[in-house]
Formats: structure tokens, sequence, C-alpha cells
């Protein structure tokens, strides 16, 4: 699949992180680029979110932390990485040279970890990282994530520490495990979020029926694919109408016209994830199915697309 397609314009700015295109990798499913680059450059991706990026080395959780489900996967990795200082000495440097628009998913146990994350990234040469995903949603690790993504105060308060930690574009990934997801999106819009990021993966379980134990070694962990694409969908349609900041869909999107249900609802680019584990060029067939959709229908770019779904006085881009 070549770069170099044409129809309808797929550039997009989004908070202002300027891509190709606007469907980017998901973070946790591409670690930090290395795999996907051996099969093409990673300048075609609209944007990659690398792997949850923490203060010191995470272990994760114990196996067995991946599960097929119908429909999805189950994970519970825990966000194991290496720990900032060894993403910025080893995997920036060569995400750099293979012209990627990185985004840093950043994670951490406490406020102080959060914002220490957000101001290491920050010292990276100017450039070389588009901007940053604050992940405060992820539903498999005992400290951080969900306790700070399940309550409003502290959703606040730690996009506020991050906020005055980084000049960067940021972008805050919010969990789906709530009752309601617009005031949360509020209060990350109102604490210094960009833009936000809808939705991180719901919580769910099975079984190992010859074990008759759960199938996941804690128990539960994160649901995600084209199982959860319905309720990521809606959440789009809500949180884009309810706050000023631009929101990135991400749930199950297997095709291109999965994207553009994403757009048409309000998204202002999208995120390809689970798909990768199947296809690992996944995005860049949703990209060029994106392009057909849009020139089907005669729309000339992927910002006449936004929105283009809800009702007319609630259309803004």
């Amino acid at each position: 699949m070549s770069a170099r397609t044409a129809g309808a314009t797929l550039a997009v700015e989004v908070a202002g992180i300027r891509c190709a295109n606007p469907v980017w990798a998901a973070s946790g499913c591409c670690n930090y680029g290395r795999e996907l680059g051996r099969l093409y450059p990673l300048r075609e991706l609209g944007g990659i979110c690398v792997k949850g990026t923490s203060l010191t080395p995470w272990s994760g959780n114990p196996g067995t932390r991946v599960a097929e489900t119908p429909c999805g996967m189950l994970n519970a990795i825990g966000l194991q990485n290496p720990g900032v200082e060894h993403f910025l000495e080893y995997d920036l440097p060569w995400l750099h040279t293979q012209g990627a628009t990185v985004i840093v998913n950043v994670v951490g146990r406490t406020l102080e970890e959060y914002a220490e994350v957000a101001r290491r990234v920050s010292t990276a040469p100017s450039g070389w990282i588009a901007g940053m995903e604050l992940n405060i949603s992820c539903p498999n690790v005992k400290e951080g994530g969900l306790q700070f993504g399940t309550d409003r105060i502290a959703t606040a308060e730690v996009v506020a520490a991050v906020r005055g930690a980084t000049p960067l574009p940021l972008i805050v990934k919010l969990s789906p495990n709530v009752t309601d997801l617009v005031p949360f999106a509020a209060a990350a819009a109102e604490s210094g979020a960009d833009a936000l990021s809808l939705i991180n993966t719901v919580l769910g379980m099975d079984m190992d029926l010859h074990a008759c134990r759960p199938t996941l070694a804690i128990h539960s962990g994160g649901l995600s694919g084209p199982a959860i694409r319905p309720i990521a969908l809606r959440w789009v349609w809500e949180v884009s109408q309810a706050v000023p900041i631009p929101v990135i869909g991400i749930g199950g999107i297997q095709h291109g016209t999965d994207a553009a249900a994403f757009f048409l609802a309000g998204a202002q680019a999208v995120q390809v994830g689970t798909a990768i584990f199947r296809d690992p060029w996944a995005p860049l067939r949703i990209r060029d199915e994106l392009q057909a959709w849009l020139s089907a229908q005669g729309l000339p770019d992927v910002k006449s697309a936004v929105g283009l779904g809800r009702p007319r006085a609630a259309r803004q881009v």
C-alpha cells in the first residue's frame, strides 16, 4: 500500500498535531513500532501511539494475560514497559529516523509520576514527539489507571498536573467504565486537555471451561475489538457534542467504513488497535478504504465528514 493515494484529502490537524492521514495505531497494540516497521514505513501511519510509558520499568501482570473472545479479545497486560528513560534513549531516536508521527502514551501510579514522565518526555528534541496521550483509564492495573479515570476530581487533578508539566499537545484517554463519560470529558477539557481519545477497553472476563477458573490470571481485563464499537461510537457522538475540544475515536475499527462511522459521529481522527493483531497492515488498509468511502460520497476531505451524521445544529469542527 502506498502513501501516494488519489482522491479525497486525508491530511488532518488534531489539537495541533499534523498528520498525513487520520488513522493512528493505538497504544499497546504496536509496542514502540519496531515490529510494524519491519513491514512498512511508519511514516505512512497517521500517528503511532506508543506503548504506555511509566517513570520506571513495569513488569506487568502474570500470565495468562490475553484471551480471544467472540468479536474481540481480553487483555490484562498490566502496562508492562521498560520505562521512560529506556524509551527516550533507545526507542524514540529510532522512531525519529523512521519519520513517524509519535504520540507518547503516559501512565503512572500517582499524580507525581504522571507529571514527571510528562516532564521527561518533554525534554526530547523539538519535533521528535507530536503529542502526549494521558492514559488514566487502564482497567487492569491496581494503582493509577481507573483510580484516576473513574473519579472526576482525580481526572481534573491529574490532567492539570500533566498540563503544567508539558507544552506538548495533550490528549486524555478516557474510560467507558463509568455511568456517564460527559462529566469526565468536561473535567479533562477544563483542566487543560487539548483533545480526548474515546474509548479505552471495557471491563470483562471469561472462563476457562477445562480448568474451571477465569481465563485471565487476574480474573478480569479489558475487552477490545468489534464487540465494543457501538459503545465507543455512542460516546464519541455524545462527548463530541458536549466539549469544545477534538475527539479521537477508538474501539473495534476493522474497516474503512467503521472509521467513517466515527467521523460521522464527530471524531476528528481514529485509532486502530485490536485489528493490528490479526492484520498488521490494518491501519493502512483502513486509511485507503476510508479515502475510497469519502470519494464515493463526494466528500473532498476528512474534515467534511466530521459530525456529518449529527443534527445540523450540533455540527462543529
